[in-house]
């Protein structure tokens, strides 16, 4: 039981450590469009409430997203429009700039807000600048909740309880086989124990 309440109080001072960046669940949709996946972002927002989109899973109409585009660059054939990156949890969720991927055909897509509505261009080969479609989109983006870390400890301390009551009665159930075992094992006087 010491070693259950040392365990515990290591837990509670201890908690979680800090988590570096946050994850997102994100679709948009429009006529010919449909794309969604996850987002990895840094933890915190800057002074105008985005976050900086560091990793990007998903598809766009059934085609795997296989990368990011490089911040401060443009997806081949929207040149000068560089991507930004950045995803807000309030309106508008996205720059003038968006972001920019890479889907596994070949295709580049880049999704963004131009101040009255939310479009996504698609950039296939040969790469030809404003030869993609520009379409019209409604985009959402939501932080995935974290499991809180008073959760977290409530199932930790549940389990130490679970361990320690296994170990207790393992130990019980020893003593009582070894006691038997011993109480075989001593000489019977005069045909009795």
């Amino acid at each position: 039981m010491r070693l259950l309440l040392i365990l515990a109080s290591i837990l509670l001072v201890h908690g979680r450590p800090a988590e570096a960046s946050l994850a997102w669940s994100w679709s948009y949709n429009g006529n010919g469009v449909s794309a969604s996946g996850t987002f990895t972002t840094n933890d915190s927002p800057d002074g105008a409430g985005f976050y900086q989109v560091v990793g990007i899973t998903g598809t766009d109409n059934g085609v795997a997203i296989t990368g990011l585009q490089p911040t401060g660059t443009a997806i081949p054939g929207n040149e000068p429009y560089a991507v930004d990156n950045l995803v807000s949890a309030a309106e508008p969720r996205l720059t003038t700039h968006g972001f920019g991927f890479s889907l596994a055909n070949g295709d580049y897509a880049n999704p963004f807000n131009n101040g009255s509505g939310y479009y996504e261009y698609l950039s296939v080969p040969p790469y030809v600048n404003g030869a993609g479609p520009e379409r019209p989109v409604s985009f959402s983006a939501a932080i995935v909740p974290e499991p809180s870390t008073a959760s977290l400890l409530v199932a930790a301390l549940v389990g130490l309880i679970g361990l320690a009551r296994f170990l207790h009665n393992d130990v019980i159930h020893q003593r009582r086989t070894v006691g038997w075992v011993e109480h075989l094992r001593k000489p019977i006087a005069n045909g009795r124990q």
